[in-house]
């Protein structure tokens, strides 16, 4: 592997030229061999951890406490905002809860993640990734709650004061120890027991990485590894000024690798195609490192 110093300079620097703070971690599943850009930094999971309230469902469906083929009602009122799924529907719609598990993962859907965290509850999302050994990994508030903390934080007129930088500082849903949090690390450790079957029964498991490797978004992870024959699987999560995407690579040879890449950038601006690219740069270099002879 080349050297972690250069490799983390590589990667700070790639940061930097994209206009943001970055933190990343990456893991190859087998060997346990690591490159580390502040892995141990608490960080804003955002819609990221969406992934822990998917395996906390799968752990409750592998005890027979939750059946995935569950059908759920889902009204037109009192949905969790979002430009995406149930979110944007107009009509009432009756789904199973995998299916809404899907719509979670796929395109991120906020309603579907609450209709999820009603059956589950915040209180086993957090013994699921306490039960990991994810100590620093913890959900403070469902993602309606975080929501509207935003809304709150930012003023009657929260659209446009978003785009004001002393706005965007104040709101505690930018801030790990206010909000729901992670670490790099932790995800990335999260990610391989997923892929070594260790969080959750092998059918479960499966079934996981189904769902991560369905999400449409292209521009962030997997935006570093444009080949036909790599396949890339994640969760992004994003915020005012927060970018994050925590997933797995894998490689024709079979190599695997865990990759967790979480963003803070200067800019207020909603669009920023470089802050989004460099998450597939930091972690094409780290995974590149990886696999150097």
């Amino acid at each position: 592997m080349k050297t972690a110093t250069t490799t983390r300079r590589r990667i700070r620097a790639a940061f930097a030229e994209a206009g943001v703070t970055g933190w990343l971690h990456a893991l190859d599943i087998d060997s346990g061999a690591e490159v580390d850009a502040g892995a141990d930094d608490a960080v804003v999971t955002a819609s990221v951890h969406k992934l822990c309230l998917l395996v906390a469902l799968h752990q409750q469906a592998a005890a027979g406490r939750v059946d995935l083929t569950e059908q759920i009602e889902c009204p037109p009122d009192g949905r969790t905002a979002g430009p995406t799924g149930l979110a944007a529907m107009l009509d009432p719609v009756r789904m199973s809860l995998r299916d809404a598990a899907y719509l979670m993962m796929a395109v991120s859907d906020n309603t579907a993640a609450g209709l999820l965290l009603n059956r589950v509850g915040l209180e086993a999302v957090n013994s699921t990734t306490a039960g990991l050994g994810l100590p620093r990994t913890l959900a403070v508030h469902t993602f309606h709650e975080m929501l509207a903390t935003i809304r709150e934080d930012a003023g009657p007129d929260h659209a446009r004061a978003l785009t004001d930088p002393q706005v965007v500082a104040r709101l505690s849903a930018l801030d790990p120890a206010r909000t729901n949090r992670s670490t790099p690390r932790e995800m990335t450790r999260l990610l391989r027991a997923v892929w070594r079957d260790e969080a959750c029964p092998a059918e479960h498991g499966a079934a996981i990485r189904r769902l991560l490797g369905l999400q449409v978004w292209p521009h962030r992870l997997a935006s570093g590894f444009p080949f036909d024959d790599v396949y890339v699987a994640g969760k992004t999560g994003t915020l005012p000024t927060v970018r994050n995407e925590v997933g797995v690579v894998e490689y024709p040879d079979g190599g695997r690798y865990a990759v967790a890449v979480f963003t803070r950038a200067a800019s207020t601006a909603a669009t920023l195609p470089a802050a989004d690219a460099v998450i597939g740069t930091a972690a094409r270099i780290a995974v590149d490192a990886l696999r150097a002879p």
